[in-house]
């Protein structure tokens, strides 16, 4: 019968196999975007961001088994912030981004 530490530690190794699946996803979006889609749409450029969501996801692979240390909470902000803030600007650039959906106010 597990004890109440063998769960602990596998509901903390599959949260940080979820931070790694995020980190990865950012560093993989980031390689397939073209590099002026980044300027064109005002963020810095794909080397910047290639660069941060590398080192994320490093960080998320070399501390897998502590999803909540400083360092693996500062790489999946950066991810976030890439996911969240970046991605949505660069595919509307790239053509992918949510023109069919509008709402009274506005895209949506």
């Amino acid at each position: 019968m597990p004890t109440f530490f063998d769960v602990q530690q596998w509901v903390g190794l599959a949260l940080g196999a979820l931070a790694l699946g995020i980190q990865v996803w950012a560093l993989v979006d980031a390689l397939l975007t073209r590099g002026d889609a980044f300027v064109a749409a005002g963020k810095r450029t794909k080397g910047f961001w290639l660069a941060i969501t590398a080192v994320a996801t490093a960080i998320g692979f070399f501390h897998l088994f502590q999803p909540f240390g400083m360092f693996n909470l500062i790489a999946i902000v950066a991810a976030a912030v890439y996911l969240t803030d970046v991605r949505p600007a660069v595919a509307q650039i790239r053509g992918r981004g949510r023109r069919g959906s509008s709402g009274p106010y506005g895209p949506w």
